[in-house]
C-alpha cells in the first residue's frame, strides 16, 4: 500500500475504500470483506446514514483500531459551531470508536466556518487527526486555507479521467491540500469503463480498465477510495501497485479530460438553492418523525 503524509505529518492510505449508496443492509457486509482483502482505509458520512454499520464492522473485523485510518463527514445542516461539535461525537459513537482518522466538511454552503471552528477545536483535543474539506472549489478552499486557524490538509473533489480538476489540483498543491476522488470512475458515466483509450492501454499491462484508472490517480498523486459491493472487484482494485503506467500512458489519458463535471457544478446558484431546499426538506422530515416518535 502506499501512504500518502498529510501537511500536518499524519500519514493516511493512498487508496481506500467508500462506502456512498453502500445500503445499510449491504454495508456491515460490505465493509468487513473490504477489510479482510486488505484495505485499511474505510470512508463514510453522515449523510449517507451507513456509519453505524461501517462501525458494527470494524469492531467485528478483530483489524486493530489503530491500523484503519477512518474518515468520515460533516453534512451541511449540521453546520454551525455547536451542531457540527455535536454531529461529530454523534458520529463517533455511532462508529463505534473514540476517534476520526479524517473528518471533513461535506459541503461548501451555509456556516461553513461555524463549523470549520468546532473540527479545529476538536482537532487539538485529539478526537480528529486530520480534518478537511469535500467539494471546495478553489477560491473557497483559499478562503478557508487564508483565514482559518488551522488549515485544511485534505479536499475531496470530484476527479476521473474526464474531469481532472488541473486547476483545482494546482491550487491545492500551492496550499498543501491533498487531493482526494470522490467517484474516481467518475461512476461510470459516458461509458467510462469502454473507453477505447483506457481499454487499449489496459490491454498492453494485462489490467482492467477500472485499474487503468486507479493506478492514473495514483500516479497524479491523488488519493482515491473506489467503491464497489463485489469482494472479487474490491480485490480487483487493489492491484495496482504491480505496473506503472508510462509517460506516454498517462499523456494520452491528459487529453480525455472534458474539464465538466459528469454530476454538478457546486458554484452553480441553481445547485446551491437545490441544496438549500433539500437542507430544508430534511429538517421538516426530521422535525415530524420526532413529532410522531413523541406521540
Amino acid at each position: 500500500m502506499n501512504y500518502i503524509t498529510l501537511n500536518n505529518g499524519v500519514k493516511m492510505p493512498q487508496l481506500g475504500y467508500g462506502v456512498y449508496q453502500v445500503s445499510q443492509e449491504e454495508c456491515e457486509r460490505c465493509v468487513l470483506d473490504a477489510l479482510q482483502v486488505g484495505y485499511r482505509s474505510i470512508d463514510t458520512a453522515q449523510a449517507y446514514f451507513n456509519e453505524e454499520q461501517v462501525g458494527t464492522a470494524i469492531e467485528k473485523s478483530r483489524v486493530d483500531r489503530k491500523d484503519i485510518f477512518l474518515t468520515t463527514k460533516v453534512w451541511v445542516e449540521h453546520y454551525g459551531y455547536k451542531e457540527a461539535k455535536a454531529s461529530v461525537l454523534e458520529s463517533l459513537r455511532k462508529l463505534r470508536t473514540d476517534y476520526l482518522d479524517l473528518c471533513l466538511l461535506h459541503q461548501p454552503f451555509a456556516d461553513y466556518y461555524g463549523a470549520w471552528h468546532a473540527l479545529e477545536e476538536l482537532y487539538e483535543v485529539g478526537k480528529i487527526r486530520a480534518i478537511g474539506v469535500s467539494n471546495f472549489y478553489p477560491d473557497r478552499l483559499v478562503d478557508l486555507c487564508s483565514f482559518a486557524r488551522i488549515k485544511p490538509m485534505v479536499n475531496q473533489i470530484e476527479v476521473h479521467p474526464l474531469h481532472q480538476q488541473g486547476k483545482a489540483k494546482e491550487w491545492m498543491e500551492k496550499y498543501g491540500v491533498q487531493m482526494e476522488a470522490w467517484a474516481p470512475f467518475g461512476e461510470g458515466r459516458s461509458q467510462m469503463f469502454t473507453n477505447p483509450v483506457l481499454a487499449e492501454i489496459g490491454a498492453k499491462y494485462g489490467k482492467t480498465v477500472a485499474q487503468v484508472i486507479l493506478r492514473w490517480h495514483l500516479q497524479r498523486g491523488v488519493v482515491v477510495i473506489p467503491k464497489s459491493t463485489h469482494r472479487e472487484r474490491m480485490q480487483e482494485n487493489l492491484e495496482v501497485f504491480d505496473f506503472t503506467l508510462s509517460s506516454e500512458d498517462m499523456e494520452r489519458i491528459a487529453a480525455l479530460d472534458t474539464k465538466t463535471s459528469a454530476f454538478f457544478a457546486h458554484d452553480d446558484p441553481a445547485m446551491v438553492e437545490w441544496f438549500a431546499q433539500m437542507v430544508e426538506q430534511r429538517k421538516t422530515n426530521h422535525v415530524a418523525a420526532k413529532e410522531k416518535k413523541n406521540w
